[in-house]
C-alpha cells in the first residue's frame, strides 16, 4: 500500500512540474535558405513568423522578437550589417544591426562545430509585432554578393 501512494505521489508530482513548465504562449519562427551562389546586396528575403495554416495563432504579440544565422567558414568577414523591418500594431520599426560573428583575433563566435557556426541576436527585447505581415531582411555589407551564409531567420518567443 505504501508503494502504491509512493507511486501516485511521485506521478502527481511530475505531472505539477510538466503544467509548471508549459507555457500557454506560442513560439513563431521562420527560417529560409540563403543561395549558394551568394546573397546579392539588392535582394530582401521575406520571413513570415506565423504558420497561415494553424487558425488559433495570435496576430499582435508583445515579445521578443530574435534574428538568427548560420554561416560557413567560407564567410570572408568578422561582421555582417544587416537592415531589418517589421510591422507592429501602428508602426513600421526598422532597424540597423551590426551582427559580431568573430573576435578581434578572427575565431568565429557563435554556437556550432565543424565549418557551421548559428548566431541568435536580440533585436528588440519586448517587440510590438504583427505576426501576419512578413519581417524582412537585407544585407548592407559594402560588397555586392555575400558568400558563405547558409540560413537566416527570425524568431519570436
Amino acid at each position: 500500500m505504501k508503494r502504491l501512494v509512493h507511486i501516485i505521489s511521485a506521478i502527481a508530482a511530475l505531472w505539477v512540474a510538466v503544467v509548471a513548465c508549459s507555457s500557454c504562449e506560442r513560439d513563431y519562427s521562420r527560417w529560409v535558405e540563403l543561395p549558394v551562389d551568394g546573397w546579392a546586396y539588392g535582394d530582401t528575403v521575406a520571413l513570415v513568423p506565423i504558420d497561415s495554416s494553424l487558425h488559433d495563432n495570435d496576430s499582435l504579440v508583445h515579445r521578443p522578437l530574435r534574428l538568427g544565422l548560420t554561416h560557413s567558414n567560407d564567410y570572408a568577414y568578422s561582421n555582417l550589417w544587416l537592415e531589418v523591418t517589421y510591422i507592429g500594431e501602428s508602426h513600421l520599426y526598422r532597424d540597423t544591426v551590426n551582427v559580431t560573428l568573430a573576435d578581434v583575433y578572427g575565431r568565429w563566435l557563435g554556437s556550432g562545430f565543424g565549418a557551421n557556426y548559428q548566431h541568435e541576436v536580440m533585436l528588440n527585447p519586448r517587440a510590438d509585432i504583427d505576426l501576419t505581415r512578413p519581417v524582412t531582411v537585407r544585407h548592407i555589407m559594402r560588397v555586392d554578393t555575400l558568400r558563405g551564409l547558409d540560413r537566416i531567420g527570425v524568431s519570436v518567443r
